[in-house]
């Protein structure tokens, strides 16, 4: 059975937008939020869902930075001050399991070779399916009702 790992994003570019004033933010493209309780704002850093008082940034984000067909950015939110979190083999947390996910898997030319969309229990399950498939490189996962980039799924 395949193994698997989900990766949060490298902080290190973002964490300097955060000192910048709003009107700097906005000028690129970015808008800073706090979550309040009850908002599900997930950090594509911590994959975590934003405490209520946290400060983030909501911006646009290259996910699929690849020179081909399927490059491709969207939006995504980063909190303040989090390490990139790299969870433990075959683990799937309530980032992803409470939410309809996309999971897009792709080839070593970063073309799209299989997906499916599924709710997020049974995303482990799905993740497995497609790394059983010699000729899936990596997956992403995307959060299916916004089609907002997820975080990145590596075999181990």
């Amino acid at each position: 059975m395949p193994s698997f790992r989900l990766v949060g994003l490298d902080p290190t570019p973002f964490q300097p937008l955060f000192r910048l004033p709003d009107e700097e933010l906005a000028w690129r493209g970015i808008r800073r939020v706090v979550a309040d309780a009850g908002s599900t704002l997930p950090c594509r850093v911590s994959l975590e869902d934003a405490p209520a008082g946290d400060e983030l940034l909501l911006l646009p984000f290259e996910h699929q930075p690849a020179c081909s067909p399927y490059r491709a950015s969207g939006p995504i939110f980063v909190r303040r001050g989090q390490p990139r979190r790299e969870l433990p083999p075959d683990t799937v947390t309530s980032y992803v399991t409470t939410r309809l996910m996309s999971v897009r898997a792709y080839d070593a030319a970063d073309l799209i070779v299989d997906a499916a969309v599924c709710e997020g229990l049974a995303v482990a399950d799905e993740i497995r399916r497609l790394f059983a498939r010699e000729d899936v490189a990596y997956i992403h996962l995307h959060n299916a009702r916004r089609g907002c980039f997820s975080c990145k799924v590596e075999r181990l």
